[in-house]
């Protein structure tokens, strides 16, 4: 069990640490207060997995389902940065938005899994890909160093290591199975930091200072505050939170031979989102599930909720220790590239795989898919498209996600749900190609 639960915490942990790297670095955080932010959202995400395998009353689908912080928020949560003048209100700004959307998560569950049939694959396979797409610059930033200003930014060095870890790991996933294969991100960024000791680019400071017990104080960053555009910004993410999370589970229901039914999906909903709410408290994210530990589920065949319960246990743990929160510190920012390039481009690749199931050769589907990408890459191909919009709308517009998930919606209503759209079994063999006149 405590074998099993290991590995399901190294199929996620890169997943979990990477939202607050992210966040952390846009807020300027230090390295300690960087291993805090981790060690609150490694903490926060094992509070969430007890949620979700054990459950308490109507809360929890008591399945093997890992929770962790979702990347569906970070493109919102970083526009929220760019829009708040004193970086040092960001993140009390981003809690108190996560908090407002977690208890009305919670409450709108039991609808939310009723309406689930306004978020089929075409949307939910849109939103996944624009979160890979989203994050991808990140990757790319990270690749060239930590700081734009150093004069090293975008060296050939840092590219070099960021191009050696990404090598190493798509060495190993060709190359190894089971347990170590499935690792190989982690290993990807244990080797690539050592390589990166030669180089002078590898700080150990952060372990050094760290203390071997600790505890995510409540509200560390600040009490949170409540904006109107911040809080919008984040129910969107939540709506695309659930709307993955249901997925999750309708798939995981499958592979246990348990079909989740409308009661399973509406309690884990209520632990997604309560799970949410309270992880701001211990300054953690927005919690959700990891499609990465289904596959794990599907390809160990091990189908005991217990063993991703003790998964959650080491999280706890993991989080409780600010020395091994730390150890993600000392990775560098180029490494953390290489290894992102993988990471985040896998999770446009699991939209792909969504948007394959989605029965693309209807015209329907392809222009929600055409048109929905379009709007949510404006704000990565053209960041200042919206400059003259007021700032609290750019808080919601700069989220490529939000705009997107959005549009993916409104229009599969319009396209698939209300009358007057063309017939829904229109097909055609390229979005490009004419169609031909129907003969009465």
């Amino acid at each position: 069990m405590a074998t099993s639960g290991l590995q399901h915490v190294a199929a996620m942990y890169a997943g979990v640490v990477a939202p607050p790297l992210i966040v952390g670095a846009a807020v300027g955080l230090t390295a300690t207060e960087l291993t805090f932010l981790t060690g609150a959202c490694l903490f926060t995400a094992g509070l969430a997995t007890f949620l979700q395998t054990l459950g308490i009353w109507k809360i929890g689908a008591r399945l093997p389902f890992v929770n962790g912080v979702t990347f569906a928020g970070v493109a919102p949560m970083i526009a929220v940065v760019n829009s708040t003048d004193d970086k040092s209100d960001a993140l009390p700004v981003i809690f108190g938005a996560v908090i407002v959307a977690g208890v009305l998560g919670f409450f709108t569950a039991p609808f939310f899994s009723k309406a689930v049939r306004f978020f089929p694959p075409v949307v939910t396979g849109t939103v996944i890909t624009l979160i890979g797409i989203s994050l991808m610059p990140v990757a790319f930033g990270w690749a060239q160093g930590p700081n734009p200003t150093a004069d090293d930014y975008g060296s050939t060095t840092n590219l070099g290591l960021a191009g050696a870890t990404l090598v190493i790991v798509l060495l190993l996933r060709r190359f190894t199975r089971g347990f170590v294969k499935q690792i190989a991100v982690l290993l990807g960024l244990v080797v690539g930091t050592l390589v990166a000791i030669p180089f002078g680019a590898t700080d150990f400071g952060p372990v050094a200072d760290a203390a071997v017990v600790g505890f995510p104080t409540p509200f560390h960053f600040g009490a949170p505050q409540f904006q109107l555009a911040a809080i919008l910004s984040m129910c969107v993410v939540m709506v695309v939170s659930m709307t993955e999370s249901t997925a999750d589970m309708l798939a995981l229901g499958e592979i246990v031979e348990r079909p989740a039914d409308e009661r399973t999906i509406a309690a884990g909903l209520r632990a997604d989102t309560l799970g949410s709410a309270l992880s701001p408290v211990f300054n953690g994210f927005m919690c959700s599930a990891f499609a990465q530990n289904i596959g794990l589920v599907a390809m160990t065949r091990i189908r005991s909720r217990y063993v991703v319960a003790t998964g959650g246990g080491f999280l706890v743990l993991m989080g409780l220790c600010p020395m091994a929160a730390s150890l993600i510190a000392v990775v560098p920012r180029p490494v953390l590239g290489g290894a992102g390039v993988v990471l985040f481009g896998s999770v446009a690749a699991s939209g792909i795989q969504t948007l394959v199931k989605a029965g693309l050769e209807k015209d329907n589907n392809v222009l929600i898919v055409a048109v929905s990408l379009a709007v949510g890459i404006i704000p990565i191909t053209a960041p200042e498209f919206y400059h003259a919009f007021p700032e609290t709308a750019k808080i919601i517009l700069d989220s490529g996600i939000s705009t997107g998930c959005v549009a993916a919606v409104a229009l599969n209503l319009v396209f698939n749900h209300l009358g007057g759209g063309r017939a829904a079994d229109d097909e055609v063999t390229s979005p490009m190609d004419p169609q031909p006149a129907s003969i009465h």
